[in-house]
């Protein structure tokens, strides 16, 4: 291959990477279409196309690259899990399991194996099957996926809100705050996590606490609705109470 064959694929990585890596998809594909097409034996480039069909709905598209991007790399985490997702989403639920056992198993033995990117790809896994199963009312399910999912990352906040909420859908009103601290613990200044917190103690009928977090949810948010609804309805005595429709 001449040199400057070599320079013009470098050129296509180089132009479809920065354009994916913006979520500039449509830019990006015909850059890596063409580099895979040159250089079939980098299974990165299958990825990234993989993730680009699958966003454009083009299912069998994205499954035929990810399995190439496997078939080049089997140890390749990132591309496991994605065609996971693909073959969930086209109904092929045995297959799917099947992939998503192996990447996991891959690093029995190796609790540092799995790179940062591939435990919040499983984790998130994880949280969007407790999503489906709080959405139907299967809370001991719910809890089950999002403490698998905080077993792979604990530090993701937005998990332990998730986790509290279903606590507090449970009843479980002093799980559900433990959750929410941790959150806030560890994202001072994540909203969601003051808010929920804040909802939790009005329904333990704990309001002044409630008003603390709330009121810091201002602090970082002078203009968040939610916050200004709940202090209005504290100080209001004519004002809904606990049991009013909670935000998501």
């Amino acid at each position: 291959m001449s040199s400057d064959r070599i320079d013009r694929i470098g050129q296509l990585i180089a132009l479809g990477r920065e354009h994916y890596n913006t979520n500039e998809y449509e830019r990006a594909e015909p850059y890596l279409a063409e580099a895979a097409s040159a250089r079939p034996s980098f299974p990165d480039l299958y990825n990234m196309l993989g993730v680009i069909y699958h966003a454009q709905g083009r299912f069998s598209d994205a499954e035929e690259a990810f399995e190439n991007a496997l078939r080049l790399n089997p140890r390749y985490t990132e591309a496991a899990l994605n065609l996971s997702v693909t073959y969930n989403d086209r109904g092929k639920y045995e297959r799917a399991r099947e992939v998503y056992t192996k990447a996991v198993s891959a690093s029995v033995g190796q609790p540092n194996a799995l790179d940062r990117f591939a435990r919040g790809k499983l984790a998130n896994m994880h949280a969007d099957l407790g999503s489906a199963y709080s959405g139907l009312a299967m809370f001991e399910d719910s809890v089950r996926e999002y403490v698998k999912a905080l077993d792979l990352c604990p530090d993701f906040a937005d998990l332990r809100v998730h986790l509290g909420n279903v606590y507090r859908d449970m009843g479980m009103f002093h799980a559900a705050v433990t959750e929410f601290e941790h959150a806030k613990k560890l994202k001072p200044e994540f909203v969601p996590a003051r808010i929920h917190l804040g909802v939790t103690l009005f329904s333990l009928g704990r309001k002044e606490q409630a008003l603390v977090e709330w009121q810091q949810v201002l602090v970082i948010d002078p203009s968040h609705k939610s916050a200004q609804l709940y202090i209005r309805m504290v100080n209001d005595e004519n004002g809904p109470r606990a049991g009013s429709a909670l935000p998501r």
